[in-house]
């Protein structure tokens, strides 16, 4: 490839391009030659060109409309382009401007003005390829920087979720049940909330929060968690506040997962129809993250053992949660829940009695 600077050449006129190279080469510039508009287009393509000198008068597309695709296209947007021409109108040349061009030189053409004009267009372009350059390498960088950012989060987040299933895992073995149901009921729901609609953003969150619902337990006493028997009125009152105690741990976060965590852990007890706990919030006053969570967990209740009684057959937890809509839970949100039963189930199967 050379490295002289290359400057196409077009007029229909084979003398006229021959005195034009005569002029051009021994000032240090390469020469590419076209006969026709279409024909420069073609060259334009096939070779990196400088800078153009185009007659205007050329048979099919002439010099305006050759000014014009070369400007529609985004690698030649840039490119000098000098209108040869004998036309002396100002009509002729606003419309060479109109078109796209950055000089005129007319016919006959003098050649020391030529000489001055190509290389001041020359040093234009120059100056716009080096912001041109800078600004790829610049675009470069930033992705680079960006992408190390980007896994540099990665890794955090990865962490930090950990930290967070860990923590959600301790509350569990501590009500002496394994970290499946952690795994069970957080995609349990992220399947009802991909259902109801929600972003797949929205979805990742509760994935993750839903782990927390439970973290309040770590406040109960093991008497109480681990009573192989229905609680008395006084211990259920303990056993409530499980939810309020998770809330408070999760307080005052700035993280995302964190502050729907602690939405799930003190909602996620309250009823559709106003009469669960500890808020009594009725209806849409409970966050929708809650409601889903709601349903996920009481469903993974029914089909599980508990200290104080034996899983339910799946029959018979659908149809608690059936007879539950409108009551226990939003009507909308167990909707949800039936239309997604096939994959519900399977993450059941999935996870059934896995270890963490």
């Amino acid at each position: 490839m050379t490295d002289k600077k290359q400057i196409l050449v077009v007029d229909d006129r084979p003398e006229n391009i021959e005195l034009l190279e005569a002029f051009l080469v021994p000032q240090g510039y390469a020469v590419i030659k076209a006969s026709t508009g279409e024909e420069a287009l073609q060259k334009l393509s096939a070779n990196p060109v400088d800078l153009i000198l185009l007659d205007v008068m050329l048979p099919g597309i002439d010099g305006y409309e050759v000014t014009r695709r070369v400007r529609q296209n985004n690698a030649s947007r840039l490119l000098p382009i000098i209108l040869v021409t004998a036309l002396l109108e100002t009509k002729d040349r606003i419309q060479g401007i109109e078109a796209g061009c950055d000089d005129f030189i007319s016919k006959p053409i003098e050649y020391l003005e030529l000489s001055a004009r190509v290389r001041s267009l020359l040093k234009i372009k120059a100056y716009n390829d080096l912001m041109s350059n800078y600004s790829k390498e610049l675009e470069s960088e930033v992705a680079g920087r960006t992408d190390e950012l980007n896994r540099a989060f990665g890794r955090i987040k990865s962490d930090s979720l950990e930290t967070i299933h860990r923590l959600a895992m301790a509350s569990e073995y501590k009500d002496a049940a394994t970290g499946a149901h952690i795994k069970r009921m957080s995609r349990y729901s992220a399947a009802i909330a991909r259902r109801l609609g929600l972003d797949e953003k929205t979805i990742e969150t509760i994935l993750y929060a839903a782990s927390m619902h439970d973290l309040g337990k770590l406040g109960i006493p093991d008497a109480i968690l681990m009573k192989p028997a229905r609680l008395d009125p006084a211990e259920w009152e303990i056993m409530k506040q499980h939810s309020v105690i998770g809330a408070n741990i999760l307080k005052g976060s700035d993280a995302e997962y964190i502050k729907v965590g602690e939405t799930i852990a003190r909602c996620h007890h309250e009823k559709w129809d106003g009469s669960g706990y500890p808020d009594k919030l009725k209806g849409a006053e409970i966050p929708i993250t809650s409601r889903i969570a709601a349903i996920a967990d009481v469903f993974d209740a029914l089909t599980s053992r508990r200290p104080y009684k034996e899983s339910f057959s799946v029959e018979k937890s659908l149809a608690i949660i059936s007879e539950g809509r409108g009551s226990h839970f939003d009507p909308a949100v167990v909707d949800a829940f039936f239309a997604v039963q096939d994959e519900l189930l399977a993450i059941k199967q999935q996870y059934d009695d896995a270890e963490w």
